[in-house]
């Protein structure tokens, strides 16, 4: 991610945010529809992040309406709760690379599915990859 957005940089982090909570929440859905017999406790935490998340992505679509109607000049107290929300964003990303973790380590449908396996490293290094983001953010504030 690049830092010269000065002004915006709100509403780069705010689009970061918006891709990766829906690439999570699409992350559920597919989990869900590759693995065939997945644990009924996966089944519905996966159901449960699916929410979660999808409202996250809401409340990130809001906050990016706010800074667009703000126009060239964001101010200082909008700004400041955009990057409140950066952390609460990267402790999501951390709880749903824990459940898939757990669904790659514990679910009995997944050990014999390599091509599961290998979808949820996948999925895991994007919310990673993610979690980078947001603490460069946070690093570099």
């Amino acid at each position: 991610m690049q830092f010269y957005y000065g002004q915006q940089m709100p509403l780069r982090i705010l689009d970061e945010a918006e891709f990766w909570k829906r690439q999570e929440e699409e992350h559920t859905v597919v989990i869900r529809e590759l693995v065939d017999n997945l644990e009924e406790k996966y089944v519905q935490a996966l159901q449960d992040w699916e929410k979660v998340l999808g409202e996250t992505r809401q409340q990130v679509l809001q906050y990016i309406q706010t800074v667009i109607r703000a126009g060239h000049y964001v101010p200082q107290a909008l700004q400041q709760q955009v990057l409140q929300f950066v952390p609460f964003w990267l402790k999501q990303s951390l709880g749903f690379i824990e459940l898939c973790r757990q669904i790659q380590n514990h679910s009995e449908a997944v050990k014999g599915n390599m091509t599961a396996k290998v979808v949820l490293d996948h999925i895991i290094r994007e919310s990673e990859y993610f979690i980078g983001i947001a603490q460069a953010l946070l690093y570099n504030l």
